[in-house]
This record gives structure tokens, C-alpha cells and sequence, in this order.
């Protein structure tokens, strides 16, 4: 794969990449996109690119250094790393760049109006009604004017890239981007994931994502209890943390289910794959997502899933074969049910689950990227 990575980089003359992005892989509340980006970078880098990463600063961590072969630079808070990150691009401060990958989660870099060189903009889903999940009225509303309004128009003549065909539908039929121009990488799995072991003892169902809005834990949690009197043994374990997590724990004892709902915070890779491997489902009521990669994770591991009808949802399970999709969150109890006590059900999803993730390798992942850019920098000489 790294040959096949430096015969592409160095055919469009791409020898040094830089990577914009909001947050890091270090950081506390890093999730997906961040994971994706590193996961790109580390293979950009073991094929001999010159990678460099301008993100946000990371408490604890420092400003500069090195991950997996590609260089980090973190600097400016949560709001200002914007605007001081595309003045630093603009000026060289970072280095001469012949590409340059910007990562739009929520608020853009807005590099069409600085940029001159080769570059593509990955934008893994809309945040939509999550600004107001997230931000307070006033700030809520200038993040949606920005991405519904000021910024499309300024990348109408840009490569967008995405994770998956839903996405791309939403980009194009709700933001009115130029189908031609938004193109399909769906994300990898790593190999470490992948069945073993016997399920746990009595029927369990996981979560896995930061404990924010967006995720509607707290629905997953009502449907739990809703569950509960029909599935006497049932088990639940959400993994992840954030800044909801009082109140998802306030949800957990106004249910009385501290004893059989468990939220144990951020767990070591280990633990999660074996978590994978012992659940019956797992399950997300998310509201947005640009794949969902937990699920994706899960499926190698042989579980199915249950979640919710979304964009993204709906290229990481297959409704029907790898898992079960419900249209209304009112539905979640009735569809776990299906799954924890039909074992033909859940045998079968299972190994559609399996197929499913087999489909999607980081380094195909990779590639797909660097052709994206490569194509642009072909289209600009």
C-alpha cells in the first residue's frame, strides 16, 4: 500500500501535505473525525509524505511534536485556532505545502479564500440541529447561517469529500453542492477488531461515543428501561465521556438501573474489543452522524446493531443483514428486543455484520483520499 501511496503522491507532484483540523487526536473530547484523520496521516507518512497536522491545543500536551511519523502542531484555543491557523498556512509559518486536506467539522477554515494550491475539504456530515444541541442560542444561530448560507458558496468550486453515499445525498440535495464535486471515501476498521471469545452471560447491549448531545444517550437510556421489564437479565454498558455525563448518570439513577446500566467512562483499546465481542447489539440513537464508526468497529467484531435511521447510519449498517434501523427513537426497545431474544435473528446478523466490515480498510481509506487530492492537483496544473 505505501507504494502504491507514493506512486499517486509523487505522479501529481504531492511531496509535503498539511492537514487543518479543529481538534486532536489528544484531546479529551476527540472522536471519529479525529481518529480518521490520524489513521490517514499515519499511512501518508509510513509512504514517505511529509505530513504536518495544525490543530487546536491540547491541555497537557505539547504544542509541537511527533505521532506516528507525521508532525503535530497544536496552538490556539477552540475559536481562535481559525483564523490563526489559516493565517500561518497563508504565510508559510508551518513550511512550503504542495497539498492541503481541510477538515470541516461544523465551522469551515474558509480556505477558498486564501488557498491557491491543491487541496480538498472533507466534510463528514452537516452539524444541522446540532449547533443547537451544542452552543448557546445566539452562537447556535450564527454557526447555522455559516454553514447553510456563507460558506457553500465560497466552495461551490471545491473537491468536498465524505464518508458515505447518505452524506453525499445531504450535501448535494440540502446544501446544493455540485454532485461532480462530492466525492464517496468510506472509513477503515482496524484489523484488531474482529471476533472471539463467547458472548456475555446474559443479554447485553453497548454504546460507545462522547457522552454530547448529538448522541442522545439519554434516549438510549429510556429505551433501556423501557426494555428492562420485558428482558428481566438485561445489561447495558455506555463507553465514552463528556460533559453530559452527570446527567446521564442522574437519568441512570432516576431509573433506578445503576445496577445493570454501567457508563465506565473512556476504556483502554483492549477493553473495547473485548466489550465488542461480548455484547448481544450495539446500539447508537445518534442524530447525526457521518458514518458511524463505533458500529462499523462492532460489525468486525461480529455484533450487530440497532440505531437510528440517519445519514451515515445507513451506509455502516446494512438494514436487515448486518443490523436493524428504526425510523422514530420510540421504536429502539422493540428492535433490541428482536435482536437480544431471537437468536436465529441475531446469528444472522451477525455474520452480515462481519461482511459488512470486512468492506472498509483504513488503507483503502487512505488511498481514496490521496486519488481525491491528486485529482485536484492534476485538475489545477
Amino acid at each position: 500500500m505505501s507504494n502504491k501511496l507514493g506512486d499517486v503522491a509523487a505522479a501529481a507532484g504531492l511531496r509535503r501535505i498539511h492537514i487543518m483540523m479543529w481538534r486532536d487526536l489528544d484531546d479529551p473530547e476527540a472522536g471519529g473525525s479525529e481518529l480518521h484523520a490520524h489513521e490517514i496521516a499515519s499511512r501518508w507518512a509510513s509512504a514517505g509524505l511529509d505530513v504536518t497536522m495544525r490543530t487546536s491545543f491540547a491541555a497537557d500536551h505539547p504544542t509541537v511534536t511527533r505521532r506516528s511519523g507525521y508532525r503535530v502542531i497544536r496552538r490556539a484555543g477552540r475559536y481562535m485556532v481559525f483564523p490563526r491557523a489559516a493565517v500561518a498556512e497563508r504565510t508559510g509559518l508551518h513550511g512550503p505545502a504542495d497539498g492541503l486536506v481541510e477538515i470541516w467539522n461544523g465551522m469551515p477554515f474558509f480556505s477558498p479564500l486564501w488557498a491557491s494550491g491543491p487541496r480538498i475539504v472533507f466534510l463528514h456530515h452537516l452539524h444541522a440541529e446540532m449547533w443547537d444541541m451544542t452552543l448557546p442560542p445566539h452562537l447556535a444561530r450564527v454557526g447555522r447561517v455559516i454553514e447553510s448560507r456563507i460558506a457553500p458558496p465560497l466552495y461551490r468550486n471545491t473537491t468536498l469529500v465524505t464518508l458515505s453515499e447518505s452524506s453525499r445525498r445531504e450535501l448535494v440535495d440540502d446544501m446544493g453542492f455540485d454532485a461532480a464535486r462530492v466525492q464517496v471515501v468510506p472509513p477503515g476498521v482496524d484489523a484488531a477488531f474482529t471476533p472471539a471469545g463467547p458472548l456475555a452471560p446474559m443479554p447485553l447491549v453497548l454504546a460507545v461515543g462522547r457522552l454530547v448531545p448529538v448522541k442522545r444517550f439519554q434516549l438510549l437510556i429510556d429505551a433501556l428501561a423501557a426494555l428492562k421489564p420485558r428482558v428481566p437479565a438485561l445489561e447495558a454498558v455506555i463507553v465514552g465521556e463528556g460533559y453530559q455525563r452527570e446527567l446521564l448518570e442522574a437519568l441512570v439513577r432516576e431509573h433506578g438501573a445503576e445496577e445493570w446500566i454501567s457508563l465506565p467512562g473512556r476504556v483502554s483499546d483492549d477493553e473495547l474489543i473485548a466489550l465488542y465481542r461480548r455484547a448481544w447489539v450495539v446500539a447508537s440513537t445518534s442524530a447525526r452522524e457521518g458514518w458511524g464508526m463505533t458500529l462499523t468497529e462492532a460489525a468486525a467484531c461480529g455484533t450487530p446493531a440497532v440505531a437510528t435511521d440517519i445519514a451515515g447510519h445507513r451506509d455502516a449498517v446494512a438494514d436487515g443483514h448486518s443490523g436493524l434501523l428504526v425510523d422514530r427513537t420510540a421504536d429502539v426497545p422493540d428492535a433490541l428486543e428482536r435482536v437480544l431474544t431471537d437468536r436465529a435473528l441475531r446469528d444472522r446478523l451477525s455474520d452480515g455484520a462481519i461482511a459488512r466490515a470486512a468492506e472498509c480498510t483504513w488503507d483503502a481509506t487512505a488511498l481514496g483520499t490521496l486519488e481525491a487530492l491528486a485529482a485536484d492537483a492534476r485538475r489545477r496544473a
